[in-house]
């Protein structure tokens, strides 16, 4: 059985990841650019907030850029596993691939040699049919069958 201070942790690091990455994906997302142009028009309509705009602003920045690094950093794990993963794949399909080569390289080579050691033969003149043995005649020496 885990500890119960194992437990809290476990709890509080989840909660913490799942944060940075809603995060990131609410500060990532079309809506938060569109928010925060508007956001950027308020002390064009209203000067006199201007200042507090600028407050809440960087309010904003020092909240959202450790908190996009922290759920950038969290993605970027998923990927790496990923990546990981497909590389481990890749290299059992390579070992696979080469095998089949060497297999094939094998074939071919027997096939080669089968072929090179009937081409070598001498031409049979001799056939034998049951017991019987038929000899065939060389047409050079114009004899017949």
């Amino acid at each position: 059985m885990r500890k119960p201070e194992t437990i809290a942790k476990s709890l509080i690091t989840r909660f913490n990841v799942a944060v940075a990455v809603k995060m990131t994906m609410l500060f990532g997302s079309i809506w938060c650019v569109y928010a925060f142009f508007v956001f950027s028009l308020v002390p064009v309509i209203v000067p006199q907030w201007q200042n507090t705009l600028l407050y809440i602003s960087n309010c904003i920045q020092l909240v959202a850029l450790p908190a996009l690094m922290v759920g950038s950093a969290v993605l970027s794990q998923g990927a790496d596993q990923r990546a990981s993963e497909d590389h481990a794949a890749l290299l059992e399909i390579l070992s696979d691939v080469r095998e089949e080569l060497a297999d094939l390289k094998d074939k071919t080579a027997g096939i080669a040699r089968d072929t090179t050691e009937a081409l070598e033969r001498p031409a049979v003149t001799d056939v034998s049919i049951s017991d019987q043995t038929i000899v065939l005649g060389d047409k050079s020496d114009g004899g017949e069958n």
